[in-house]
């Protein structure tokens, strides 16, 4: 039950304490043990849930004041590896109590009571349970602080009131000076929204006379809501001027595990009381950088993964690894060890896929178990710990059981119950093997599976006439004419350059470099210059697989790229302008369609599978 400020003064009849005078106390008479409670919280899930024992905090530290109330020590503890607090009271007697309030409006209301825990007999003190400061899953930024019963009730200060990334809100200085969306106007003053490179953002205003006011909204949700964001840096024009600016404020929260804060600047005129605002943007520091926040706003710390789609998220996984090895950018380094350690794990069915988890990334479906594997090997590329590099090794020595020479003379089947040999299940089997090769030092096993595998794949008829892959095999193991997907196509380049990169064969990087040539002037891939799959035509739309093709097939042409020395480069710059100037909104969320479309006719999907194909064409272009 949420409470406001003044309701809880006079349940309790307390007189509270304000940032500006933490450390005082306060002092009344208890409240009735039959008075009102607020009902609990609902609980908040991050990197841990709500009520996890303090015994396992990641940290410690005390951000706030010590409070004293009638000689008891109050003390609000921070966790900023978990993003966590709890309350402590010391010096106290019998049934002095002390609990946590929680706010997420930046102190106006709060779900009081958390955790109360009362000083048992014999005690001079208690603590109470840990709880979370921050929401990432439901995109809320909260306030904690301590409270105490002691013969008189006292609080601390809210903790981590501003936010601190580059600098803290309000406070430090970067480069560069960009205008996101146009300028908001009223009564001919003008309201501008800036950013600069480090992703803080001002307003300002513009045209204006004394006593107009402007200030920025800061969201969490996409501009959905900015319930303690409101009015940031409201400042007026002094006199004399006909303009001002407010301090700065983050938009990203890396304490809080939030990502991809939306802002808007917004004014009023002195003459009335309507006001005026700008639309929402999420600050662009860089093409990539913005839209990897994009896509990490949809990652659920808890869940550890991109709800909901198994095989997408071990394909965002890898885009996010790619996006940090690129730029040297680490701010999500924590993602990789919380996936791994999270879902690691066995799932029954609608947990994470439609099918079963039996552990390890392993499930029914082996192209899905092959992603994960290639996952595990970028997360190696990026830590260089060796957990990584044997998880792959796990799931691959798993896949290897469904290789069969006994159906169309070789080949990995797609299910376990072996009804489908098809080109992504094989694809991945060359890069995976080949990839296990190239990292573990004095290897013949993968590379004799990964030779074994290439050979097999050039001459089973996967590959057409054109130098395109279609899709799988029929019962009688012939190309089966189906779709070629930009994702078979970059895959199979991807396979040819690892399998290059494991024995030095030139005909395997002639084999790549002609299926990439096929591909970029194909009429089956291309539309206009630009990489369209077949059912991201305006008439047309993919469904959540098809979504995230185009970026397979951008991230392993790229790896083409780099060995060729930029053959392709002309392509990914293509591809990445017209992502960055045609998909793109304000949010800097981008679409199924990297051409653009009329919204209005046809509307560009956008999601974060959607995201992260195309943050794989921007991560792919020099």
């Amino acid at each position: 039950m949420r409470r406001t400020a003044r309701w809880c003064v006079l349940l309790v009849l307390v007189t509270t304490l304000t940032a500006g005078a933490a450390g005082a106390t306060a002092s009344a008479a208890p409240p009735s043990p039959h008075a009102a409670r607020p009902a609990a919280a609902t609980p908040v899930c991050a990197l841990s849930c709500d009520t996890l024992d303090p015994s396992r905090a990641g940290a410690e530290t005390f951000p706030v004041p010590t409070v004293t109330v009638n000689g008891r020590q109050l003390q609000l503890h921070v966790d900023d590896i978990d993003g966590m607090a709890w309350a402590s009271v010391d010096n106290a007697v019998v049934n002095d109590s002390v609990w946590l309030d929680r706010s997420w409006d930046g102190g106006a209301t709060w779900d009081g009571l958390l955790g109360k825990a009362a000083v048992p007999a014999s005690w001079t003190g208690t603590r109470t349970l840990m709880y979370n400061l921050y929401d990432p899953a439901g995109h809320r930024r909260g306030l904690l602080r301590a409270c105490a019963d002691a013969q008189g009730v006292a609080c601390t200060s809210w903790a981590r009131t501003a936010v601190c990334a580059t600098a803290c809100d309000g406070a430090g200085t970067a480069a560069g000076d960009s205008q996101p969306v146009p300028p908001a106007t009223l009564n001919g003053r003008t309201f501008a929204l800036h950013t600069d490179s480090s992703g803080m953002a001002w307003a300002t205003a513009a045209g204006g006379t004394a006593g107009d006011e402007v200030w920025l909204d800061r969201s969490w949700n996409g501009g959905a809501s900015w319930p303690d964001g409101s009015s940031l840096g409201r400042t007026s024009v002094p006199s004399g001027a006909t303009g001002t600016r407010t301090a700065r404020f983050n938009t990203s929260d890396p304490l809080g595990k939030l990502y991809g804060g939306a802002v808007r600047a917004c004014g009023r005129a002195v003459e009335g009381a309507n006001g005026s605002c700008t639309a929402w943007a999420r600050p662009a520091t860089s093409r990539a950088a913005a839209a990897a926040d994009a896509l990490m706003y949809s990652y659920d710390p808890n869940t550890a993964y991109w709800p909901s789609s198994w095989w997408n998220s071990a394909v965002a996984l890898s885009t996010v690894v790619d996006y940090m090895r690129e730029t040297g950018d680490t701010r999500y380094a924590w993602v990789v060890g919380r996936t791994f350690q999270v879902d690691k794990a066995a799932f029954p069915a609608g947990a994470r896929s439609s099918d079963p988890i039996d552990g390890d990334f392993i499930s029914r479906a082996t192209d899905d178990s092959e992603w994960w594997a290639l996952a595990w090997i970028d997360a190696y590329d990026l830590t260089h710990d060796a957990t990584y590099l044997n998880e792959a090794v796990t799931i691959a020595s798993y896949v290897n059981g469904l290789w069969d020479t006994g159906t169309c003379g070789g080949g990995v089947w797609w299910d376990r119950e072996r009804t489908y040999k098809n080109a992504v299940t094989n694809a991945l089997w060359v890069r995976l093997t080949a990839a296990l090769h190239n990292r573990i030092a004095g290897d013949t096993q993968w590379l004799g599976r990964a030779t074994t595998a290439w050979t097999w794949f050039q001459h089973s008829g996967l590959i057409n006439a054109s130098g395109l892959v279609n899709d799988g095999l029929t019962g009688s193991c012939a190309n089966n004419g189906q779709t070629v997907w930009s994702y078979n196509q970059g895959l199979t380049i991807g396979a040819a350059v690892e399998v290059w990169r494991a024995t030095g064969d030139s005909a395997a990087l002639s084999t790549a470099r002609r299926l990439a040539d096929a591909a970029t002037v194909s009429p089956a891939l291309v539309s206009g210059g630009v990489l369209t799959e077949s059912c991201d035509t305006v008439d047309a739309s993919c469904d959540d697989n098809a979504k995230q093709f185009k970026g397979v097939f951008m991230r392993y042409l790229d790896d083409l790229n780099s060995a060729t020395g930029g053959a392709y480069a002309a392509f990914a710059r293509t591809q990445a302008d017209s992502v960055w100037n045609a998909d793109r909104d304000s949010l800097v969320r981008l679409g199924e369609r990297w051409a653009g479309a009329d919204p209005a006719a046809h509307p560009n999907v956008r999601d974060w599978r959607t995201q992260a194909s195309a943050l794989s064409a921007l991560l792919a272009a020099p």
